[in-house]
């Protein structure tokens, strides 16, 4: 079996190039599952079917989405008795404290399931080749590390019952193994099997785009995948736009801005195979657009050299968003690729200029991270003043590695003091070595849990006045949105099983730290229920994989749509941005009907970067007009 996975930034046409690819051997006789493993699937979307965790048939080949909470609980169901006994033995938990830790959802669970799902589903039929659309980098990077992941819960599993084994060797004089080994040692096979089957016939081709953002990402990307020891190759540069029939305000720059793209695409990565696909008018969705853009995959070859006429800058004043004066958070989000990191670095500037006495932050929490790209500034963790920019307005990318490691030496620093009186008391021993070892295990997720304290430290306090939120892709901001009432469930869990300690050894500065967090958990869930403090802008572009999405995301927001911004908008000029006019009227009428104020931004090539170009484009977003298409 081959297992082939597809992967980008998101919005490079991951998923329309995974379906067609399948789509393409099983129409060459191939038995192929295509599988999609985003918490956001736009599988079903792209193949023109409604799917769902197990394969249906879609022509020729098997195809589903996965089901995270679905997978783990399957997962857990087979090994949760020998699970249970681990931690009963090993640590102070009772079966109370147990399943209430076992009941709550946390984030990270399609990365923790994700590989072990796949492997299931490739096992059940006698396949040539799966076919897997990842979700973008950052999340897609962690799918591949959980074998490491695995192996290492089955360390600390281990751990926990080495406290059992040794006073049971104490009392009995020897020590018989049972069920509860028996997990742990399937734990760390699975594990074992799971680096088998990505070191065995296993392919990575790598999508990106002809532009700026995507491929500085691809070079990050295929960099950090060989460093699991994993090849990306081939590199596909998807939608590459052809040269207009007459000078075109929108075409002509693209083309021409493209090239540069192209050709560092194909220079860079002159040791693998370099494709292209060609841009399509209509996005492909169903079968009979598949197999077309299939059939016009090219290898790359020199861009020609062509000249850009200059675009006039946007005139008349800056159509503001209906946002209250009174807000202090607002979140860009949407599907991956459709300019989230852009529209709320330009809103960021534009709402720092309009409120020059805010203090301003604009703060990316996608692992992959594209606000310094955006601004023309290098960012990272600390906030720093951007070039150019108002004086109030400051930006930061999150970086989930960095702050995990300070959580991590908080936390042992309190387990110090927790367990430093009790030196030498063995049983009280064990169990510090199993809540450090714990710690030592950085959770699927935790950009999300890392981004939830990020935002509530820039809340809290004279920090900042205003928070603006370049999110990650649909499903992972939707696990961010849900996790203040699920990590306040952690922490009440938490600290109800500290106070079984409290007898013994007090509670310290963890307990202060867990209930300052509670505290400040309520004040974020009541935040994100005001529509006079929090708002939510929803970024889309006008065709049918986004407008599905934004559907979808509109429906599970819990918290207040301020706008719609469909973004990259074609003006008409040549034949081709006539025909795309066209294509993009019935989806720009239907996210018009979303409810929230749709506003519209034209497409710009090159993209707009560093603040000068970002206030252009703001200047030329407009309110769409009430009825269109």
């Amino acid at each position: 079996m081959k297992l082939a996975f597809f992967g980008g930034k998101g919005g490079v046409g991951k998923t329309t190039c995974a379906a067609a690819a399948a789509l393409r051997a099983a129409d060459e006789g191939a038995r192929v599952l295509l599988v999609s493993t985003d918490p956001a699937h736009s599988l079903g979307d792209a193949l023109g079917r409604v799917l769902g965790p197990e394969p249906v048939k879609v022509g020729p080949l098997m195809a589903a989405e996965l089901d995270a909470d679905r997978a783990l609980a399957r997962w857990l169901r087979d090994r949760e008795s020998g699970i249970r006994t681990v931690i009963e033995r090993g640590t102070y938990f009772d079966r109370e404290d147990i399943d209430r830790f076992l009941a709550l959802a946390f984030p990270g669970v399609d990365e923790l399931v994700g590989l072990v799902e796949l492997a299931r589903l490739a096992r059940e039929r006698p396949y040539d080749r799966v076919v897997v659309d990842t979700a973008p980098t950052g999340h897609m990077l962690r799918l591949l590390a959980m074998p490491d992941t695995l192996a290492r819960l089955g360390e600390i599993l281990d751990g926990m019952h080495e406290k059992h084994r040794f006073l049971a060797s104490s009392l009995g004089g020897r020590y018989r193994a049972d069920f509860a080994d028996e997990v742990i040692a399937e734990i760390a096979e699975e594990a074992e099997g799971l680096r088998r089957l990505l070191a065995g016939d296993t392919t990575f081709t790598w999508v990106t785009l002809p532009e700026e953002l995507p491929m500085r990402e691809t070079a990050d990307g295929i960099a950090a995948l060989e460093a699991l020891g994993i090849r990306a190759d081939p590199v596909v540069v998807n939608r590459v736009w052809p040269a207009p029939d007459r000078a075109c305000a929108l075409c002509s720059p693209r083309v021409a801005a493209e090239a540069r793209w192209r050709e560092e695409a194909r220079l860079r990565f002159a040791d693998r195979i370099v494709l292209e696909v060609p841009a399509t008018t209509a996005e492909p969705t169903g079968l009979a657009a598949l197999r077309a853009l299939a059939a016009t995959v090219r290898h790359a070859v020199p861009a020609p050299a062509t000249k850009a006429p200059p675009r006039d800058a946007p005139a008349g004043p800056m159509t503001p968003l209906p946002l209250p004066d009174t807000l202090r958070l607002v979140l860009f989000g949407g599907k991956g690729g459709v300019g989230k990191t852009t529209a709320s670095a330009a809103e960021a500037i534009a709402l720092a200029t309009a409120r020059p006495e805010a203090r301003v932050l604009v703060l990316s929490t996608d692992p992959a991270h594209s606000l310094g790209d955006a601004l023309g500034v290098p960012l990272g963790d600390d906030p720093r003043p951007v070039p150019g920019g108002p004086p109030n307005l400051v930006a930061r990318e999150l970086d989930a590695t960095v702050g995990w490691k300070e959580q991590q030496a908080r936390y042992r620093a309190s387990l110090d003091e927790l367990f430093g009186a009790l030196f030498g008391n063995l049983d009280i021993s064990f169990d510090r070595a199993v809540l450090e070892d714990l710690l030592d295990l950085a959770p699927p997720g935790i950009d999300e849990v890392l981004a939830l304290v990020t935002i509530l430290d820039a809340l809290d306090g004279d920090a900042h006045d205003l928070v603006v939120v370049d999110t990650a892709p649909t499903g992972h901001t939707l696990r961010l949105l849900a996790l203040p009432e699920r990590v306040l469930e952690w922490v009440h869990a938490l600290m109800s099983v500290l106070l079984k300690y409290r007898s013994v050894i007090g509670l310290g500065e963890l307990a202060a730290d867990l209930t300052s967090l509670a505290r400040r958990l309520r004040g974020l869930v009541a935040l994100l229920a005001d529509p006079g403090r929090a708002a939510f802008v929803i970024v889309t572009r006008a065709a049918a994989l986004p407008r599905l999405e934004s559907e979808r995301l509109a429906e599970a927001l819990a918290m207040p749509v301020a706008a719609v911004l469909v973004n990259a908008v074609t003006e008409p000029a040549c034949a081709r941005c006539v025909a795309a006019t066209r294509e993009e009227a019935s989806a720009r009428a239907a996210q018009a009907r979303l409810g929230p104020p749709t506003f519209v931004a034209p497409a710009m090539f090159p993209a707009p970067r560093g603040v000068a170009a970002l206030r252009r484009y703001r200047k030329s977003w407009r309110r769409e007009r009430a009825g269109r298409g």
